[in-house]
């Protein structure tokens, strides 16, 4: 059977569904960090700049965003993550407000009031939404459905997304769903067209000494900047759902809604250290650590890709088979279960994967 349909370029905006998987090991790690002494970047970086350089397209009458999407937005560019951008004021949201109050030494409540939407915003008048332009390097693919078996996953040169909407989800932080909602029925996506995404600004494409993944290339189709805050230790909180990312003075630098552990796995509660940061991994599916393989399930190598069981990232710790990584069901963080690890978007893990470093510590507590 043949898993490798390429989809049109050319498409009608749709919806799609993603899968998911956890308490892996990871080979291949690739530790090598940022340079500030890469080389100038010449055709061939221009060239893949070009790729992820999505011209804002001009408008006369710009879109008016509500006030719950126009936080999220903001709060995503602070780093304080309210997971998807979807307008909805959820469990998430309500969290990242708090994350802001938190680390602007507001009264912590929640609620998004006035005096937070005035700290948030800053006075600026900046855009929540663009139309921008598809670049052609960007919609080209390729894309592939996606299987349910390991095996057949297996198959597959690349975990990639299934088609062009699903990967302008992505690198806009938001769902299919919510790309569709926003856009005017019958809409197209594909190389040149126009479409209307959250306003999360182009990054270029890393310099990264001994990038042989790739990683500087992830970094902007999920539109997140290759220098961060680093951290001096993160805590991940059961009660509250969340990652939290401390600067040396416990100033809170970033935070993330997390999807962690279940009944069969639950979240390994102590005190761990990072033990190394394996971006774009391979991923290598054991059955004899899930309870719910299939009695027939065996062992398998999958190729890297933002629709892998592990997304674009695997943090590893120093407990055994336990991480924190990205995930293929954004639209689940903080909605789901896991299989013990740490589960974020893979935009916010691929931020987290650019804070911390090996020797990082990690608490984790109920």
């Amino acid at each position: 059977m043949n898993h490798h349909r390429l989809l049109p370029r050319h498409m009608l905006l749709l919806t799609a569904l993603l899968c998911s998987a956890c308490n892996v090991s990871v080979t291949d790690a690739n530790d090598s960090a940022p340079t500030a002494n890469a080389a100038a970047p010449g055709n061939a970086a221009t060239a893949a700049n070009e790729a992820y350089d999505f011209q804002v397209v001009p408008e006369q009458n710009a879109w008016q965003a509500d006030r719950i999407f126009q936080a999220q937005v903001q709060l995503d560019r602070w780093g304080l993550s309210p997971g998807v951008l979807d307008g909805k004021d959820g469990m998430s949201f309500k969290a990242a407000v708090r994350g802001f109050q938190e680390a602007n030494k507001l009264p912590v409540t929640g609620d998004y009031d006035q005096k937070t939407a005035l700290a948030l915003l800053e006075g600026e008048a900046r855009p929540t939404t663009w139309l921008v332009r598809i670049p052609a390097d960007f919609a080209r693919g390729p894309f592939f459905d996606m299987p349910k078996g390991m095996k057949e996953k297996a198959e597959l040169p690349a975990l990639t997304y299934r088609n062009l909407l699903e990967k302008l989800a992505e690198r806009f932080h938001t769902t299919p769903e919510f790309l569709v909602s926003i856009n005017a029925p019958g809409t197209k996506v594909g190389a040149g067209t126009t479409i209307r995404v959250p306003a999360i600004e182009n990054q270029p494409v890393a310099q990264i000494e001994g990038d042989e993944r790739g990683w500087g290339a992830t970094l902007a189709s999920l539109g997140v900047a290759k220098d961060q805050p680093q951290a001096d230790h993160v805590v991940v909180d059961k009660s509250e759902g969340l990652l939290k990312v401390y600067a040396a003075d416990n100033r809170l630098i970033a935070q993330f809604p997390a999807t962690m552990g279940s009944q069969y796995d639950p979240l390994p509660l102590g005190e761990w250290t990072i033990k190394g940061v394996s971006r774009n991994p391979d991923y290598h599916y054991n059955p004899a650590l899930f309870w719910d393989a299939g009695a027939k399930d065996e062992k398998a190598v999958l190729k890297p890709g933002p629709n892998g069981p592990v997304g674009v990232v695997w943090i590893d710790l120093s407990k055994d088979h336990y991480g924190i990584h990205g995930t293929p069901e954004p639209q689940t963080i903080g909605r789901s279960e896991s299989h013990g690890c740490v589960r974020l978007t893979n935009w916010d893990a691929a931020r987290l994967a650019q804070m911390v470093k090996p020797g990082t510590k990690a608490k984790f507590q109920a």
